[in-house]
């Protein structure tokens, strides 16, 4: 990496391991990140209430992205510059709203599945226990996974990939959007991670100069507009050592990281760092 760099990652099944949320096995990747300065932007479809308690860990008071683009967050002063938009959100952190208020997504999603004839469920109709069960967090992880603003993630009840297809025919009808992520379908509104992104970089570029990079990793169809917006592509594998089919043939540039999650984001990140 001999220019500036910035590094955009998802979470769940990237950096996370798919199974058990861990990061360990990125960790001498997030190291060398670390004395190097680079700065690593989280591109997420979780919460602001879950990807708090991750940054802690992993590296504080860095920009990050949550609902699949829907909001960004800035720590106060991060751009020595004007961000339009920049609202104060809790104490020492600025937002950017992107997305369409959850209770609006809610309702498209409803009147979509009615009107495509597809039976879905979605998180305002879960309980945390529920979404713990589904996905083998915690139920404290699932209850912050369940405080969503601009975002609704659903199931399809029994449903086929010609349900799928024609749900989201009608979801695009209505002018919102579908994605999916690694477990779950997600209907938002005018915002994808690859526009938060771009904007990022603008900031980015504007404050470092022009010749700034972007390197993004993820795993899923739900990163397809980040791995677009930025310079060097990543790919993840997910459990199976198996490259997500529509990913790849979304992103034809796209490299393959050489691994399975926190594994192969390690070995990617390190590669292009040596």
């Amino acid at each position: 990496m001999g220019k500036d760099w910035v590094i955009f990652t998802d979470l769940d099944g990237t950096l996370l391991d798919h199974a058990t949320y861990r990061w360990t096995a990125a960790r001498p990747a997030l190291r060398a990140l670390r004395l190097r300065a680079v700065p690593l932007v989280i591109v997420t479809s979780k919460t602001c209430a879950e990807v708090l308690p991750i940054l802690r860990t992993l590296r504080p008071r860095q920009p990050f992205v949550v609902e699949n683009g829907g909001a960004i967050y800035l720590p106060e002063d991060y751009f020595p510059l004007r961000v339009p938009a920049a609202r104060q959100a809790m104490r020492g952190w600025l937002r950017v709203a992107l997305g369409t208020p959850r209770p609006k997504l809610v309702a498209a999603l409803a009147r979509a599945a009615r009107q495509a004839d597809v039976r879905v469920r979605s998180f305002s109709e879960m309980s945390a226990r529920e979404v713990a069960e589904r996905t083998g967090m915690t139920l404290g992880d699932a209850r912050l996974a369940c405080r969503r603003e601009f975002d609704e993630p659903f199931i399809l009840v029994d449903g086929s990939g010609r349900d799928a297809a024609r749900l989201r025919a009608e979801i695009r009808r209505q002018g919102f959007d579908q994605t999916r992520g690694s477990r779950f379908f997600h209907i938002l509104g005018n915002n994808d991670k690859g526009a938060a992104v771009r904007r990022l970089m603008g900031w980015y570029r504007r404050t470092r100069g022009a010749g700034v990079g972007a390197l993004g990793l993820g795993d899923s169809p739900n990163d397809v507009s980040m791995l677009r917006a930025v310079d060097v592509p990543i790919l993840v594998a997910r459990p199976g050592r198996r490259y997500d089919r529509e990913t790849l043939a979304s992103v034809p540039r796209v490299r393959r990281a050489g691994g399975i999650g926190p594994e192969g984001w390690n070995r990617a990140v390190l590669r292009l760092l040596t």
